[in-house]
């Protein structure tokens, strides 16, 4: 991967204003675009957009390939003509601040179900035709995805190991039974997700033309309540009852004593192996359908990944076992042509990380906030970048550079004083320009350091299984002062 010296913001897409509680693809994500524009920056990294299931979490999806319904934009739906403008809520109070789940999901949902029986009375060619060719183009994942979750829809929601028997192990006579019965709502969730990708594309158009690139995020598990691990339990390290033989996690760490037990399954690496690594292939090229670069999450599980037997309430009891990452990597490469990948290469990196990242020269991360810990040395200093690195103030995973500052202690913020000056008054602008500064080639901030919020507009607290991926921000903060801003400190360094 080659790349420019330039600079970006991170946010996702639940976190921008809009009326029903929560971000879409609509007029406030082009608004961001053109912010992006006017502020100079080239890039806007997001979180997945996967369907997000219990928790809310983009990292745990009910597929590895479908989006989420809830970025769906409404006023987009009523323009096609899918719904009417009375059809909106009008009458419900959203929080401008955070996004209420519960809430959007009990509001939004109904009117996408009115979207699809829209669109089934409204006899459109048009449109009938390009979502036939959208479910044909598709089929490989989307077919899983929907009937899935028809399934978890007439299941009330349980996850699919509860399942009555017969379809958990998907025997035939049931398949059959449940796709003739399910056969409606298994077509309203291909329809969403049309919708959503038809929205997605056009949003992805409209900054490429301006010049912005997407960096979007692959986890590197998928979730265990999923239609990937129900309709291919062969990919994933089942016993014969289809339970996880071990789950995915870390080892206690900078974020946690003791460790993240994640849940996620993984993967039967030998079967992936005998088929060609083919499901990693189809999946990394869908990927790069929605972006036009992709940050492989815990790309050290590509090397080694920590293995917690399943039961364990916590990931302190599990083992290194090593993966073949490279080999993957390199199937997927000889099938889809060189991509721009980059490894998210945090936590309890070794020499067998670094030697697989630079094998493939994929570009790392560097994270300005893990600097300053006057207690012990690190590989964060900006004097020890390189150019193929992109630096970061802080992570979704990380408080915000203010709120990380204002709890630091005194040894750590003279230790910064030392190194770089640090605005007491404005500390996590001191951070971005630190950011932008280095010699790394991309430099990338939360768009809460950019707007110098503090803790309360934090993303996420790994290792809590709620409460986060809340934060959103507020109509008319981007102004054309702060665009001005960002814009002479990226043309100041060269960006």
């Amino acid at each position: 991967m080659k790349l420019k010296r330039s600079s970006g913001i991170l946010l996702h897409i639940t976190s921008l204003p809009g009326n029903y509680g929560i971000g879409t693809m609509g007029k406030e994500a082009y608004n961001f675009v053109d912010f992006l524009v006017e502020s100079g920056q080239k890039i806007w990294q997001i979180l997945p957009l996967g369907h997000t299931g219990y928790g809310d979490s983009p990292y745990q999806c009910y597929s590895a390939f479908a989006g989420n319904p809830l970025l769906v934009d409404l006023q987009k739906l009523v323009d096609e003509g899918l719904l009417d403008k009375k059809d909106l809520p009008d009458n419900i109070y959203f929080d401008d601040e955070n996004v209420d789940y519960g809430k959007v999901h009990n509001t939004k949902y109904p009117l996408l179900h009115k979207a699809w029986e829209n669109h089934k009375a409204s006899k459109n060619r048009l449109r009938n035709i390009k979502f036939e060719n959208f479910c044909s183009k598709n089929q490989k994942w989307l077919e899983d995805y929907a009937f899935f979750m028809a399934l978890k829809k007439h299941f009330k929601g349980i996850a699919w190991t509860q399942w009555e028997h017969d379809i958990k192990f998907k025997k035939q006579e049931s398949i059959d039974y449940y796709r003739h019965e399910l056969s409606d709502d298994i077509n309203y969730y291909r329809f969403i997700q049309f919708l959503f990708y038809k929205q997605w594309l056009e949003l992805k158009s409209y900054a490429n033309l301006n010049e912005i690139k997407i960096i979007g995020d692959i986890p590197l598990f998928v979730a265990f309540d999923s239609a990937d691990a129900w309709a291919k339990p062969e990919i994933f390290d089942f016993d014969e009852n289809l339970n996880p033989v071990s789950v995915a996690g870390v080892p206690p760490d900078y974020f946690s004593a003791t460790g993240q037990l994640w849940g996620n399954p993984l993967y039967n690496w030998s079967y992936l192996q005998e088929t060609g690594y083919q499901w990693w292939i189809d999946r990394i090229e869908a990927n790069f359908t929605l972006y036009d670069s992709l940050r492989i999450d815990h790309f050290r599980g590509l090397a080694a990944y920590w293995a917690v037997p399943f039961g364990e309430e916590t990931a302190m009891n599990g083992q290194w076992i090593e993966a073949p990452g490279g080999e993957m990597l390199q199937a997927v490469l000889d099938a889809l042509g060189d991509l721009d990948i980059i490894a998210e290469d945090l936590g309890v990196i070794t020499p067998d990380v670094v030697e697989l990242r630079e094998r493939f020269g994929f570009p790392g991360m560097k994270i300005i906030q893990f600097a300053f810990d006057s207690g012990e040395e690190n590989d964060f200093m900006p004097h020890t970048y390189e150019k193929n690195f992109i630096v970061y103030t802080g992570t979704h995973d990380n408080d915000t550079s203010l709120g990380q500052y204002k709890s630091s202690s005194e040894a750590d913020k003279k230790h910064m004083n030392e190194y770089f000056h640090v605005d007491k008054k404005d500390p996590a602008w001191s951070y971005v320009k630190l950011a932008w500064s280095t010699v790394a080639d991309v430099a990338l901030a939360p768009l809460q350091d950019i707007l110098r919020l503090d803790t309360q507009a934090r993303m996420n607290f790994p290792g809590t299984a709620s409460g986060n991926w809340k934060w959103r921000f507020t109509k008319n903060v981007l102004t054309a002062e702060r665009a001005e801003e960002l814009f002479r400190l990226t043309r100041l360094y060269g960006r």
